[in-house]
């Protein structure tokens, strides 16, 4: 019989899966002997079942009622008894941190009766009150659906009674009041009393938990994240300990180390006289943690120790939730995190230095997405900028867009291709999808801790967070900064999420001091800042250079001139695993491709063909003697060849306004004779690739020719080329062989012409799902299969993908048919079947076969990771993805 409540005491930090984060970690800090309230989790397999059918497992009722028993003995009260009464909080918690995209409620066990209760036992009626109308509120937002602005417009109306913006100034009768406008609004917007049974108040509560794991941003926020959707959440019931009773009381989170810098210290914020979620939502701006001390030294000293105790255990950054009732300190959360990239890298080489992880486990915690963050821009500190506010650097960046106001709007501007800076006095959950458009986010009140600021650094969203001095008026659409800078929607601002500053205008961006490593302007040992070594620099220095000597693949780039060449080696490129031909033809060399479509007879194909040899080969020894020593993989012409004519229609327009006025413009009709024969419905399936070398005589052959008369040249000058010939769009060995012979047939000729010995690879791309299936049979030809997966991800789903990524990719995320595009991140159980069957294939008829990729998932990380499983050789991308790939298949042997 499956056991759907664990206590505390049963789980610990291993058992995610089971009891969410957020159990896991409570019952780990009571087995450490941490002071944690007492409880138990309901497990993520009740949720599942739940979800399924729609009701809770039969079995689920008798285990909570016999858990919440063992907690009522150990607290020596029951769950709302009226004179002194047990209450408890149920709390979210999926294997993965979703910070504010579930619900929690806090409180339960309150009602009519049980207040009175608590205001004698504890001797403060506010206090009571004030934990009633919380209850309310949140019970009203989470179980019963009532819009949240219901509940905020009463408070604010009772503050502005008292011309007060502190709730902390309403007095017992002003929280009474509000009791009893809060229960008025529930009965109006959800058409039933608020229950003052608390058993039912906690079985309500459990199944909307339940039920948020499924709601809107939870959805988006898992998308955005990559979290599968089958998980479920864990719901954790928790005995109440109180930071709202006096001043004495209060509500904070802490981080072991700076989540936005990673520099050691003591980071995180207090609120005195407030609950946990006062803090997150960033309502009130809070103390910084270290002023705790002067408050409480007691508490401060016990949660310093803690904070040491967790770090050392977990061997990582920690994020601590903690409460203090008179005196007297709770922990009620800890958890792995969340940081910015930066802070990554440096907290990894620190936990290194400190001995309590190793070079592998430092590699394993950063990701390429991280690194990629870090090579962004930044501002320009010589560039003339007008500074109109200070907050607080809560997600580092350099962002620059128009002020907009709410999510809609954001999401609307983007979709424009508008750069938009969400702009609110503090984000919720709600504004999620908003916060994911947005170029950065800037919220008048919170911290650090602040939704706003924990859900940015998660998404590696530049956000600042707490600018005081901004009045942000949503109604109005108007924000007003000191000295009179008023501010509408849609004027430009940059926000800086490292300082906290935000200026007027469109402030100029920089190359990180990242890039310049790369661009070897900056060694490890030099340093951007004005402490004369930037560390940051540093722990990546050492990050990749781990990476580069554990991991497996190699990683070349995918360049067609010279100087991408040059960048892509600068980056720690081995070589070029794509150079694409095609590039070659365009520009002032389009009349020449244009006249040899053109030509009408052989010797004019041939003509045309010889005057672009020498601008082919030219190419050529710039892409060779930049990656001298290195493979460089150059593919034969790949597109169809009507992408290199005019545009049918404006052609046909031009011709028919040139006949209406009596003119003959030979030339163009000409072409656009050419233009439909050559006309094709679906061009990427038509005349194309290893095609066009079958039936344009001399095409490839003079590619070809080009190609070794340049590795010839380079050799007579000292040179070492690496030369792979690639055949595009091979469907079957046939073809693969017409091509090859006639290559070879073009060495023998260059040889014996240049008196130079060629070695050379002929090759082809694995692109068609018939080419994957025989494999076997390609490889007794070909040296080496590189795998183009932008289109083998085409072919193989049917998709044309200029126009279904417009068409309906949004709809097909939204309803979760995707979890991610598959032309961003392979599609293993497809696509990557067919790579793992040709990988097998062709290498069990050509032992040693050498493998590689050249689309666009060779830079994406958990594609890089699905090659080191399947065994390629190497993965190629663009230039300035290099560093990415090079660190994720560092990443994919140090995880294994």
């Amino acid at each position: 019989m499956p056991k759907y409540v664990y206590d505390f005491a049963e789980g610990n930090k291993d058992l995610k899966d089971l009891l969410g984060g957020k159990g896991a970690n409570l019952a780990e800090m009571t087995n450490l002997g941490l002071p944690v309230p007492p409880g138990f989790t309901i497990t993520t397999e009740a949720c599942k079942a739940y979800l399924q059918s729609g009701r809770q497992p039969e079995e689920m009722e008798a285990e909570v009622s016999e858990h919440l028993g063992f907690l009522e003995a150990a607290m020596g009260k029951q769950l709302g008894q009226s004179d002194d009464p047990l209450l408890v909080s149920v709390r979210s918690g999926a294997k993965f941190s979703m910070p504010g995209m579930m619900e929690t409620v806090l409180n339960i066990g309150l009602n009519d009766q049980s207040v009175r209760g608590l205001a004698a036992q504890a001797g403060n009626e506010r206090f009571a009150f004030d934990s009633y109308r919380r209850l309310i509120q949140m019970f009203g937002k989470t179980v019963l659906g009532i819009a949240g602005e219901n509940f905020e417009e009463a408070l604010d109306a009772a503050k502005h009674a008292k011309d007060t913006t502190d709730d902390l100034d309403l007095d017992a009768d002003d929280m009474r009041q509000l009791v009893e406008t809060y229960k008025e609004v529930v009965v109006r917007c959800a058409g039933r009393a608020f229950p003052q049974e608390p058993r039912e108040q906690m079985d309500l509560a459990v199944r909307a938990v339940f039920d948020s794991w499924n709601t809107e941003r939870a959805v988006i926020y898992r998308r955005q994240e990559r979290i599968s959707g089958d998980l479920g959440t864990a719901v954790s019931i928790v005995a109440m300990v109180f930071g709202n009773l006096d001043m004495d009381s209060g509500t904070g989170v802490a981080f072991t180390r700076d989540p936005a810098s990673g520099a050691q210290g003591i980071y995180g914020d207090y609120l005195q006289n407030a609950q946990g979620e006062d803090v997150v939502a960033g309502i009130r701006n809070t103390l910084p943690l270290p002023d705790l001390e002067k408050l409480d030294k007691k508490s401060y000293d016990e949660l310093l120790k803690n904070m040491q105790t967790l770090e050392e255990h977990y061997r990582d950054l920690c994020d601590i939730e903690f409460t203090i009732e008179r005196g007297k300190l709770w922990m009620l959360q800890t958890r792995v995190g969340k940081r910015t990239a930066a802070a990554a890298f440096r907290i990894a080489t620190q936990l290194v230095d400190q001995g309590l992880i190793d070079m592998d486990e430092a590699v394993s915690r950063v990701t390429g997405a991280q690194l990629a963050q870090l090579m962004f821009p930044r501002f320009d500190e010589s560039a003339q900028r007008k500074k109109i506010a200070q907050g607080m650097g809560a997600s580092p960046g350099a962002a620059v867009g128009k002020v907009v106001f709410d999510s809609y709007t954001a999401i609307k501007w983007s979709r424009s291709g508008e750069d938009v800076i969400l702009v609110r006095r503090e984000t919720n959950p709600d504004d999620l999808e908003g916060m994911i458009a947005a170029r950065g986010i800037l919220t008048s009140r919170g911290g650090k801790t602040s939704h706003a600021a924990v859900v940015a650094r998660g998404m590696g969203k530049t956000c600042v967070c707490g600018v005081e001095s901004m009045n942000v008026d949503t109604k109005k659409r108007v924000m007003r900064a000191p000295h009179g800078v008023e501010l509408h929607e849609g004027d430009v601002i940059s926000i800086d999420g490292t300082s906290g500053e935000v200026f007027l205008g469109e402030v100029p961006v920089v190359a990180s001091p990242v890039v310049r490593y790369f661009e070897g302007e900056l060694g490890p040992e030099e340093g951007a800042g004005a402490g004369g070594v930037d560390d940051l620099v540093q722990a990546v220095d050492r990050m990749m250079r781990h990476a580069d000597g554990v991991r497996r693949m190699a990683v070349r780039a995918n360049a067609d001139t010279p100087e991408d060449a040059a960048r892509a080696r600068r980056f720690g490129a081995q070589g070029i695993g794509l150079c694409r031909t095609e590039h070659m033809f365009l520009g002032e060399r389009r009349a020449l491709v244009e006249a040899l479509i053109l030509a009408d007879t052989d010797e004019e194909q041939q003509r045309e063909l010889a005057e672009l040899l020498p601008l082919q080969r030219e190419d050529f020894i710039g892409i060779f003697e930049a990656m001298d020593g290195l493979p460089v993989t150059i593919r034969l012409l790949d597109p169809p060849l009507h992408e290199f004519l005019p545009n049918i229609t404006e052609l046909s327009v031009r011709v028919a306004v040139a006949e209406s006025r009596g003119e003959k413009r030979e030339g163009d009709l000409r072409m656009l004779q050419a233009v439909h024969k050559l006309h094709e419905q679906n061009p990427m399936l038509g005349l194309r690739g290893v095609r066009l070398g079958v039936v344009i005589p001399g095409l490839f052959e003079m590619q070809s020719r080009a190609i070794l008369e340049a590795a010839a040249e380079r050799i007579r000058a000292g040179g070492v080329p690496r030369v792979e010939i690639m055949v595009p769009l091979v469907a079957n060995v046939q073809e693969f062989e017409t091509v090859k012979q006639a290559i070879i047939q073009v060495a023998r000729d260059v040889r014996a012409e240049t008196g130079v010995h060629l070695e050379f690879l002929v090759g082809t791309m694995i692109e068609l799902p018939r080419a994957a299936l025989t494999a076997g049979q390609i490889a007794e030809a070909a040296e080496f299969f590189s795998f183009g997966t932008n289109d083998l991800t085409q072919t193989t789903w049917g998709f044309s993908r200029d126009d279904v990524e417009a068409a309906f990719f949004s709809a097909y995320l939204e309803k979760g048919i995707f979890g991610v595009s598959p032309f961003e991140s392979i599609d293993r159980e497809g696509v990557g079947e067919l790579i793992r069957i040709a990988a097998e294939r062709g290498r069990a008829e050509r032992p040693g076969l050498k493998l590689g990729i050249c689309g666009e998932h060779g830079g994406d990380p958990d594609s890089v990771h699905f090659f080191e499983e399947v065994g390629l050789d190497y993965v190629s991308c663009s230039p300035f993805r290099v560093p990415v790939a090079r660190l994720e298949a560092g990443r994919s042997v140090t995880e294994d």
